[in-house]
């Protein structure tokens, strides 16, 4: 079964703006919760960071790819986990990827409401306001992880 391949890669200015927001998180300055998320290559063995927007919907902790099947999604799918750091302090968590239509629609609407600001220009004219059925055509292409952090 292929995955599917919906990605929407950054402009110069963006690329360059999750640099800044990517090292100020490293250095212990939050942006409205950014983190920085490092999850080891598939590949390279190496680990890759991009900052993110944890999200929190019903008490549990999610990770919503607003760009697509990006690396980092790959990279999760293999990894099965990673690290979020704010600072010195770093969170080891495992990750699941949500297949459920129900939850995961319930969750990308949630994450719209409080993310949209920032993140509806991925989502191709869905927004926190569309139907369940808008919102279930959208959900392949953007992947949702829920992630436990380990103790």
């Amino acid at each position: 079964m292929s995955q599917p391949s919906y990605y929407l890669q950054g402009s110069p200015f963006a690329i360059r703006m999750n640099s800044v927001i990517g090292w100020l998180a490293r250095h212990g300055v939050s942006l409205l919760g950014s983190q920085e998320l490092s999850v080891r290559g598939r590949k390279s063995g190496q680990l890759q960071r991009i900052p993110v927007n944890l999200h929190t919907y019903e008490g549990a902790q999610y990770l919503v790819s607003a760009r697509g099947h990006s690396q980092w999604v790959r990279n999760m799918r293999a990894a099965g986990g990673g690290e979020l750091r704010v600072g010195r302090r770093t969170r080891v968590f495992t990750a699941v990827e949500i297949a459920d239509d129900d939850q995961k629609t319930a969750v990308v609407r949630a994450y719209l409401e409080r993310w949209g600001w920032e993140v509806n220009q991925y989502f191709k004219g869905i927004t926190a306001k569309s139907t369940d059925a808008e919102l279930l055509v959208a959900c392949p292409d953007h992947p949702v992880f829920r992630i436990t952090v380990e103790r």
